[in-house]
């Protein structure tokens, strides 16, 4: 029979050479409807798949098996207007429940111990079998904003634990226990969650331009130069443009350290699949789009700061009034990957961060008093021996004469 005239056309067959990479990742995938969590089995062997930061596939850690991660062409990474997103957001919100982000319990298909999922925590691994799971119910939920992108993970766990040893052997003076960290502390890679945001600004300023000039002031032996400022008003307007201004969207690191880790390759981040997340941990969002760029405008305001000092010029400016006008204001939401040690001394956590792109390391170290005193000692007691040589030589220089 001739199809209907009014059925829709059927969908065209990918090319060939040219895998169809949603259907590629569906088939790879184990769906747990169940338990609303999917899985990588490897269909060689059974063992689970997990993404290889080295050769950027994933791979069995049983029989070595790979499987390379295929990207639909036709995605992209999606700007997405602030304003107008979270609007209807909201309005989604009102009239639907989102999942619940409390402790998720869920069997796991493997062994069929209890894995629990904790607050954000959308991938873990069972803590009895060690398989990789993920959470499906909050990617794909109407009432969470998407994952757009995904930086793959670059720094392997070898490469990871040479930079770290490196850092953690130059902090002099921190506890020897601490140093102990492959014994006594948890290190684990993890995804987490970041909006990046673009924005066009325009700022109108009132400020003062302060110039400097000397003069000679008092007489005699209190002659002397000082530096005074004449100051001028000073008005305008600057235009700004920000790209991709990362802000972490997780609670519970230390924002300052996370901070230090930029710059962030962000250009390098691919659509989303959850194939990057195979065998690594991930957390979802704490802070929405809207909660995290007020956590970021403080940077974007001191940029905006830096461009007004420079249209006023001078040697000094004070800015006494601005206002800014937002253009554009869009964001993206991208998983981004760290390795995370944390060590508990004396009763508090440390954490230490490595950027999983770059290897840049960042973190929190306890000083040890003992070794501060001891130093302390030992420069006075180099002190003392220095001054005693000088005084045994100034008095045998006195003693020759």
């Amino acid at each position: 029979m001739p199809p209907s005239p009014d059925a829709p056309p059927a969908a065209e067959p990918p090319p060939l050479g040219e895998p169809d990479a949603q259907a590629v990742a569906q088939v790879r995938a184990m769906l747990q409807v169940t338990e609303q969590t999917r899985t990588y089995p490897c269909p060689q062997c059974g063992d689970q798949y997990r993404f290889d930061a080295a050769i950027q596939a994933l791979l069995c850690p049983s029989c070595g098996n790979r499987a390379d991660i295929v990207i639909d062409p036709s995605l992209s990474r999606t700007d997405h207007d602030l304003a107008t997103t979270m609007a209807a957001l909201r309005q989604v919100l009102a009239s639907q429940t989102g999942p619940d982000l409390n402790d998720k319990e869920v069997v796991c298909q493997n062994c069929g111990g209890h894995t629990t999922f904790t607050g954000t925590l959308t991938a873990t691994r069972c803590p009895y079998c060690a398989t990789p799971i993920q959470r499906d119910d909050v990617q794909d939920a109407p009432t969470r904003l998407p994952v757009d992108g995904v930086l793959p993970l670059k720094v392997d766990e070898q490469q990871a634990r040479t930079q770290l040893e490196d850092w953690v052997n130059h902090r002099w003076f921190a506890p020897s226990e601490f140093k102990k960290y492959k014994t006594a502390g948890s290190f684990t890679s993890i995804y987490c969650s970041f909006f990046t945001y673009d924005a066009e600004t325009d700022t109108w300023y009132q400020g003062q331009r302060g110039e400097h000039y000397t003069v000679t002031v008092g007489s005699g032996d209190d002659e002397h130069t000082e530096t005074r400022t004449r100051w001028y008003s000073a008005s305008g307007q600057v235009h700004d443009s920000f790209d991709d201004v990362a802000q972490l969207a997780n609670t519970g690191f230390d924002d300052n350290k996370i901070g230090a880790l930029e710059p962030w390759p962000t250009a390098q981040a691919l659509p989303y699949t959850g194939e990057f997340l195979a065998g690594h941990l991930c957390r979802t969002y704490d802070y929405d789009a809207e909660a995290a760029f007020q956590l970021a405008q403080p940077r974007i305001d001191s940029a905006i700061d830096s461009t007004i000092r420079a249209d006023i010029g001078g040697d000094e400016q004070r800015i006494d009034r601005k206002e800014t006008r937002y253009n554009l204001l869009t964001f993206q939401h991208l998983l981004l990957p760290l390795w995370l040690l944390t060590v508990t001394f004396d009763g508090k956590p440390f954490q230490v961060f490595i950027n999983g792109v770059t290897g840049e390391v960042q973190g929190q170290r306890p000083w040890s008093k003992v070794k501060i005193i001891a130093a302390v000692i030992a420069a006075l007691i180099v002190i003392g021996i220095v001054l005693a040589i000088y005084a045994a030589t100034k008095h045998k220089t006195g003693t020759g004469r």
